[in-house]
């Protein structure tokens, strides 16, 4: 037997396992959907939502990760949460939680790695900055999941996209975590058509309530909201934002007051409310407790001045660097950054069916907080020559 068919041997075990293996409710690797067929996916020795993970993985998105805002920007401390490090703890506690209720770790991991692929430089500001400019050039609003989703189906491979499977690309695009809610059902027996529907519609109208067709993506979504609403308390609080005596107590006394602590009680009341369902929720007490608690950090840490200083500077250099890029695409300055590195070799198709602001949205989209401060510094402020030595 050659190589080739002792490792399809083992992939097609692997896949009956899961039959047995993973809850009912679970989504089977065999299930996976993909909007073009994938050699590569079909006779390798991975399963089909593992191909996910690695590539969102490898992609140039996820490299970007490293050096962007979670909540606190412009700030020189070494323990403070970047987006890199938000993400991996989303796909920690959503992989524990999908352990125990017998879902799919591969898909929950695929649909964590790339659920913040697409926010901009400066986090949430970044992200209500970048919006007011694509709604003036009425293309519509800017949203950080379905410009993860363009990353990866369309900007990804110079154009040529991932190919991946619709159960991951359905849970990136509904992962809203900044929304609360205490249960989530899968809205099941999605296709393409739907996807392609939620999002139009969603830059339409960005209270459009999105809901995943997973259990799995429905865990991802839980666990962001997990994953953050300590962290960024505890990041607070090593700032001097705020003070752990600050946290309503009757959020303390049922979530408990540190990061640590608030991870494993709403893990753990997730886990017991959602065992044997088709749905995942929070008991009433503690998820009611996590909606105040989402409150207080809003209003004391996300809508806290102190941390806003440089808020109107940064929009002034979005709304810079944006008209500076719409000029050089409509005089084709090819020495422009936005041609060298990002419109090179793109695929014909992105071309033809992407707008001059579109092509600047996703260019600035992708760029990270040194990046984008490099530019502005570049094209907006005076550059000093050193001169010594020289005579004349």
């Amino acid at each position: 037997m050659s190589v080739e068919e002792k490792v399809k041997n083992l992939r097609k075990r692997l896949d009956d396992l899961e039959g047995k293996r993973l809850s009912e409710f679970a989504c089977k690797s065999v299930d996976a959907l993909r909007i073009a067929s994938d050699p590569s996916v079909e006779t390798g020795h991975r399963q089909e939502f593992s191909v996910d993970a690695d590539r969102i993985m490898h992609s140039m998105a996820y490299t970007r990760y490293i050096d962007k805002t979670q909540v606190f920007f412009l700030i020189k401390a070494d323990h403070i949460t970047h987006r890199v490090l938000h993400v991996q703890l989303v796909s920690k506690i959503a992989r524990t939680i999908g352990r125990l209720l017998c879902l799919n770790e591969d898909l929950i991991e695929a649909i964590a790695l790339g659920h913040d692929l697409g926010h901009t430089p400066f986090g949430h500001d970044g992200e209500t900055i970048l919006s007011g400019i694509c709604q003036k050039l009425n293309i519509g609003f800017f949203l950080h999941n379905i410009q993860s989703v363009r990353f990866l189906q369309d900007i990804e491979r110079k154009g040529r996209g991932w190919n991946l499977s619709l159960q991951t690309l359905d849970g990136i695009l509904c992962h809203d975590g900044e929304i609360h809610k205490i249960i989530l059902i899968p809205s099941v027996k999605k296709d393409f058509a739907d996807f392609n529907r939620d999002i139009k519609e969603k830059r339409k109208n960005i209270h459009l309530p999105l809901t995943p067709m997973t259990m799995e993506g429905c865990v991802v979504r839980m666990a962001d909201t997990i994953s953050y609403i300590g962290r960024d308390i505890d990041d607070a609080i090593r700032l001097g934002v705020i003070k752990r005596e600050d946290i309503p107590t009757e959020c303390t006394e049922i979530l408990g007051n540190t990061n640590g602590k608030i991870v494993y009680t709403l893990v753990e009341d997730l886990i017991a409310n959602s065992m044997n369902h088709g749905h995942i929720t929070f008991s009433q007490t503690v998820g009611d407790a996590l909606g105040k608690l989402k409150e207080f950090n809003t209003e004391c840490i996300y809508r806290n001045n102190t941390i806003k200083k440089e808020t109107s500077k940064i929009k002034l250099m979005f709304n810079l660097l944006f008209e500076k890029y719409m000029q050089d695409i409509e005089k084709g300055d090819e020495n422009s950054e936005i041609f060298s590195s990002f419109l090179s070799g793109m695929a014909e198709s992105y071309m033809k069916n992407t707008s001059n602001a579109e092509i600047v949205r996703d260019f600035i989209a992708g760029m990270t907080d040194d990046y984008f401060l490099n530019r502005c510094n570049l094209h907006f402020m005076p550059q000093q020559r050193d001169m010594r030595g020289k005579t004349g």
